[in-house]
């Protein structure tokens, strides 16, 4: 009874008191009375009460909050899902709102108003250059943009580095340089790097042609170089001037002289005739100009084919897409063609075209990626076939015409057949030559013996050329081996420590490890061919009198000569090579001034700084349609989508900046969600042009003859006295007469009044074919 009442008058209290801030609490004894009593439990602990007191009165200045004890309202699953959806979504949307505010305030201060250029100094010398040299042409020593800041002018006194090409492995001797090394000029008719083993993919729309392609100023800029949009034409080693040709604003050609210190030539390699005739029905693949123009043929074709008065023959001729070459270019341009001819080609298009195109890869080799391993080689054939794209091994191209191609053929006889096919497109994609440049060097160098590239030590220096000022990489160039040409002062070495002549001279064990090391130094290709020393010693050793002899010694260095190979002509050796370089030249400029101090400027700097090249390779890959192919060393493999995506992963992984990687992405996700669209947007750009085109500009170009439509008009530049037309590669419906320019919009024309200079680029003016009206 004692504990009921005390619950009791415990439960009145807790009720009566207000509960307050903690400062008052603490300051309260009531309080602590009450919460006494409220957490005593057990009957142990029961005291007997004191007399009832008074309870105190509170000041009317304090706030006081009653206690609530009716239960928490429950709410049901459905109520916490869509709670916490909208909390999400608004979470959501504000985060987005908020980023693309932040976007929108970057974006406005990208602009500027106002006049940002001042007063600039240039160099008399650069305005008006002094004349020299074996032509007597200007000689640039100074550039216009010397003094443009404080770094240039730096630079300005330092060694002048010239770099010829902007390819893999000039962008990778860029990007590996440091920027205050050297006095860096790079030259080239391409002011752009090109991301060539996605150029196939360019052809068809897969992806976009800007994606592919990075600013070369860009990369220049950040080691303080120069670029000129020029074309290297000759090189004068014994005065160290490259000449250099350009073509101004008149379309006149004008040469000038390029001093160098040290000299980079990595200009790449054209395709490969063969000697074949008719080449000139044929397209090629290496630059974003012929992945335009194939765009275009091809386009062109299927439109000719849907005409009502094409016939059954000359439709088929039309949809016959012929690739010459069955290496990793031919083979992914053939997989990506029938990508899209299978994929996006039904939506646009008759269905009949589908049933009538076919694609086919002619190859001169057994076996199509002859230089991957052939378990992949026989996979890719078999999933090009699974894919109806026909495989013509043993084949040899011996003509093409406008409208076949004629080829023989090795039968299981062994004997060739000759044999014709109808096309209506046909990409040569049959090896590498050398470009105008590289024969010009061969022919002034008489240890030049090479007919498709420029050799090269394992310092990647130039043979025939003064020691360290000039250097070949990249597709115009190949590392001569010749170990067994340097037996001779491997084994004077030897004969000079044993005081003995180097013909007579025989060599122990111990001595021929000696000897290995120095090859593995001199030639590090060579290292996997020296591994069992033992073997190579007791199997050479014809005399079994424990040494090797000159001629012993001669053999076995021959044997391991010839199982070298020359590197492949791929941007993978490319890029280790330019890699390779820019580390190099940035250690000597670090050891210039030693050198200088200590007087060593002649000798083999570059061995004495650096070790030799080495080409490690990491591998090949190649897509073969919704498939790819790996080959890495001893891990083969090959798989469906799951493979595409690895090689996209790769290629993307490579890319040269952040920039063309998201527009990589970009690319890749359009073509999933909405298709190569742009592909077929362009044929109707064009269609649309042509219908647009009025007589009076039919008059203009061809009076009294047949109407010619905008895609015919597109490679061409009319002239007629000394009025041009012209239509321009980059716009489908703008075309300058006369100075002035008609503008085509929705089958309305507007003249533009106010003359205007042709701006297409003057290697592209050169290509065009000249009509005389």
């Amino acid at each position: 009874m004692l504990r009921n009442t005390s619950m009791r008058q415990s439960a009145r209290l807790s009720s009566a008191l207000p509960i307050r801030n903690q400062a008052f609490q603490n300051a309260n004894p009531t309080r602590s009375f009450t919460r006494q009593l409220a957490t005593t439990t057990r009957p142990s602990s029961i005291r007997p009460l004191k007399a009832p007191q008074a309870i105190p009165q509170f000041s009317p200045s304090y706030h006081v909050n009653q206690i609530h004890t009716k239960p928490l309202p429950v709410r049901g699953p459905i109520y916490r899902f869509f709670y916490r959806s909208f909390a999400f979504a608004g979470a959501f949307v504000l985060i987005s709102g908020g980023l693309v505010v932040a976007f929108f305030v970057y974006d406005a201060t990208t602009y500027k108003d106002g006049v940002t250029a001042g007063a600039v100094p240039v160099s008399a010398t650069a305005l008006n250059p002094r004349r020299g040299g074996p032509k007597n042409l200007p000689i640039a020593d100074v550039l216009v943009d010397d003094d443009d800041c404080e770094q240039a002018r730096e630079n300005k006194e330092k060694s002048k580095l010239v770099i010829l090409g902007t390819g893999w492995g000039s962008v990778a001797v860029l990007k590996n340089l440091n920027p205050d090394d050297y006095h860096v000029t790079v030259v080239s008719p391409t002011n752009y790097f090109l991301f060539t083993p996605m150029l196939p993919s360019a052809t068809v729309g897969t992806l976009e042609l800007r994606s592919l392609v990075e600013p070369i100023r860009r990369i220049v800029n950040r080691i303080g170089g120069h670029f000129m949009k020029a074309e290297a034409v000759d090189v004068d080693f014994s005065e160290q001037l490259v000449e250099i040709s350009q073509t101004d604003a008149k379309n006149v050609t004008r040469n000038f002289y390029l001093p160098y210190d040290k000299l980079v030539v990595g200009v790449g390699s054209t395709s490969n005739p063969h000697g074949v005739k008719g080449l000139e029905h044929t397209f090629a693949l290496k630059t974003i100009n012929d992945a335009r123009e194939i765009r275009n043929k091809v386009l062109q074709n299927l439109e000719q084919a849907c005409l009502p008065t094409c016939s059954d023959d000359e439709r088929k001729r039309l949809l016959s897409f012929v690739i010459s070459g069955g290496g990793p270019t031919g083979v992914e341009f053939a997989a990506e063609l029938y990508d899209m001819l299978n994929e996006d080609l039904l939506r646009s298009f008759p269905k009949i075209l589908r049933n009538e195109i076919s694609v086919h890869v002619i190859q001169s080799r057994g076996h199509i990626l002859n230089t991957y391993d052939e378990a992949l080689s026989v996979y890719a054939e078999n999933r090009l076939a699974h894919d109806q794209i026909g495989i013509l091994t043993n084949s040899r191209v011996k003509e093409v015409q406008a409208d076949k191609i004629i080829f023989s053929q090795k039968g299981e006889d062994g004997k060739s057949v000759t044999k014709e096919l109808p096309m209506g497109f046909c990409l040569w994609s049959t090896g590498v030559s050398q470009t105008g440049l590289c024969k010009c060097i061969s022919d002034k160098i008489s240890v030049q013996t090479n007919k498709h590239a420029l050799e090269t030590d394992t310092h990647l220096r130039l043979n025939g050329t003064p020691l360290g000022s000039v250097y070949a990489i990249g597709d115009c160039s190949t590392v001569q081996n010749n170990v067994a040409d340097h037996l001779v002062h491997f084994l004077r070495t030897v004969a000079h420590e044993k005081g003995k002549d180097p013909e007579t001279v025989s060599i122990s064990f111990s001595e021929w490890r000696s000897v290995a090391s120095r090859v593995r130094k001199r030639f590090p290709q060579a290292a996997n061919h020296l591994r069992r020393l033992d073997r190579l010693f007791e199997e050479y050793d014809a005399d079994k009198s424990g040494t090797l002899d000159f001629a012993e010694l001669r053999e076995l260095l021959l044997q391991i000569d010839s199982k070298l190979t020359s590197l492949p002509a791929t941007a993978q050796r490319a890029h280790q090579q330019g890699q390779y370089l820019g580390r190099k030249l940035s250690k000597i400029a670090k050891a210039q001034a030693g050198l200088v101090a200590n007087d060593m400027r002649d000798g083999d700097i570059d061995a004495a700084v650096y070790k030799a090249f080495q080409y490690r390779h990491l591998g090949s890959l190649a897509y073969i349609g919704n498939s790819a192919v790996f080959d890495f060393g001893g891990m083969n493999f090959a798989g469906g989508l799951m493979a595409v995506y690895l090689w996209r992963s790769i290629y993307f992984a490579q890319s040269v900046s952040l920039r063309t990687r998201l527009l990589l992405a970009m690319d890749w996700s359009k073509r999933a969600l909405f298709g190569r669209g742009k592909f077929f947007l362009l044929l109707e750009m064009m269609r649309r042009a042509s219908l647009l085109i009025d007589d009076r500009f039919d008059e203009l170009l061809v009076p009294g003859k047949e109407h010619i439509g905008i895609e015919e008009v597109f490679e061409r530049q009319l002239l007629k006295g000394q009025q041009r037309a012209l239509v321009f590669e980059r716009c489908f419906s703008i075309v300058r007469v006369y100075g002035k320019r008609y503008m085509y919009r929705n089958g309305n024309r507007t003249i533009d009044t106010q003359p205007t200079q042709p701006c297409a680029p003057a290697g592209y003016l050169k290509r065009l074919t000249p009509l005389t009206i």
